[in-house]
């Protein structure tokens, strides 16, 4: 029986674990919160820290691993690379390329340096030093981490006298005390955020969503939900498609499960924002699999322990789909869910995290999530109906 070490242990590693015991594969969790939902589904909970690379390797070696992943789980990629490439073990690709693609500074240096669109932006690790190069940049500017996921300490900042607390809201997420400071880039349409999947550096499945937001969120720029079809142009879609693919061959990457993030400006350009290679954090891959029958879970299982992917990746997304991403925009306690008589013949799974009593956090990063519905409506205009109203539609109440 092979052995999988999933490093984290969130509601969205369950997929996998389970995608791995119907593979026949010994499943290993690991993080240093052992009440974390998904160590009481693997088969040993080991508790070591996904951000201590040795620590992991060390555990690997005990453990005599055949594979390692992780899913779903930024913090744990870097060091699921390391331990892959220490031990030769089957990798996303090299652990240099990888440090690339999870580090936004990096990242954004990458795509300038070989001709991408990118953002102007630069890297800082203290506030004065940003504050002296306020006039190198046109405003609004984006103030983030430049090792977080999730949108957390995410920031919009439209004059001067916000820069500083939207720093220090930044460094509050990051791991290595560093932020990025970038030009803001006005959307036309839907930003995209979907999985995709590489087969020995090939891009077979690629895949784009319009990203909603809350905007009565008090970070609105944590995703609420998501629709298909994108609403990225076909010309812009065809770019963003040779791009990627052009970035994973710089990159040498192998073959490995996605989280892309683009995005088409009103200026007409197509953008890569980000490029994990991991699963998304909002059940992307389990649409991929109601929408068009890819199952990139199982692939991506395969994947870290080197087995051959066979699916077919040239089904296509069809239908008008969404999922919704619940939460509450105050903090207290969850009473109900309330989903309007009108759009329940469109729900197809409602997956509700909490039950009443249990304490809810202002929706502003992804970890505050408290569960999603997964919906198919019959065209396009109910689904644009559905978010420009969703408020009316769906209720969370909190006491």
């Amino acid at each position: 029986m092979k052995k999988l070490l999933i490093l984290g242990g969130s509601r969205y590693i369950l997929p996998i674990i389970k995608s791995a015991h119907k593979l026949g594969v010994y499943v290993i969790t690991c993080d240093y919160l052992p009440d974390n939902i998904a160590h009481k589904y693997s088969d040993k909970y080991c508790n070591v820290s996904i951000i201590d690379k040795e620590a992991v390797l060390n555990l690997a070696k005990e453990k005599k691993i055949d594979g390692i992943m992780s899913f779903a789980c930024d913090p744990g990629v870097e060091t699921a690379a390391y331990v892959a490439e220490k031990l030769g073990l089957p990798s996303c690709g090299p652990y240099e390329s990888v440090c690339i693609l999870q580090n936004k500074g990096k990242f954004r240096k990458f795509l300038e340096e070989n001709g991408f669109n990118v953002p102007m932006s630069r890297v800082y690790n203290d506030i004065e030093t940003a504050k002296k190069d306020v006039k190198l940049f046109q405003w609004p500017i984006i103030v983030k981490p430049t090792d977080s996921a999730g949108s957390k300490g995410v920031t919009r900042v439209d004059n001067e006298n916000d820069l500083k607390e939207s720093i220090e809201n930044a460094l509050k997420f990051s791991h290595n005390h560093e932020f990025i400071i970038e030009e803001f880039l006005e959307k036309k349409g839907c930003s995209s955020d979907c999985d995709c999947f590489s087969v020995d550096g090939k891009l077979k499945f690629v895949s784009f969503s319009a990203q909603r937001f809350d905007k009565k969120a008090i970070n609105p720029y944590v995703p609420a939900g998501f629709s298909w079809p994108e609403t990225i142009s076909k010309n812009n879609r065809e770019e963003l498609t040779n791009e990627i693919q052009r970035l994973l061959d710089l990159l040498d990457m192998k073959t490995s499960v996605y989280n892309i993030e683009t995005r088409e400006a009103i200026n007409g350009k197509p953008y890569i924002m980000e490029c994990s290679p991991r699963g998304g954090g909002n059940r992307l891959s389990e649409m991929v699999r109601y929408m068009a029958g890819i199952d990139l879970l199982e692939d991506s299982v395969k994947a870290a322990l080197g087995e051959k992917i066979i699916d077919d990746f040239d089904k296509e997304i069809k239908g008008n789909w969404a999922e919704v991403i619940l939460h509450g925009n105050k903090s207290g306690y969850f009473q109900s869910l309330e989903i309007s008589e009108s759009i329940k013949k469109y729900v197809i799974e409602e997956d509700l995290w909490i039950k009443k009593g249990d304490k809810v956090e202002n929706f502003s990063g992804a970890n505050q999530t408290i569960g999603t519905l997964v919906m198919k409506f019959e065209n396009s205009k109910d689904v644009e109906n559905f978010f420009d109203n969703q408020d009316k539609y769906i209720k969370v109440n909190i006491n």
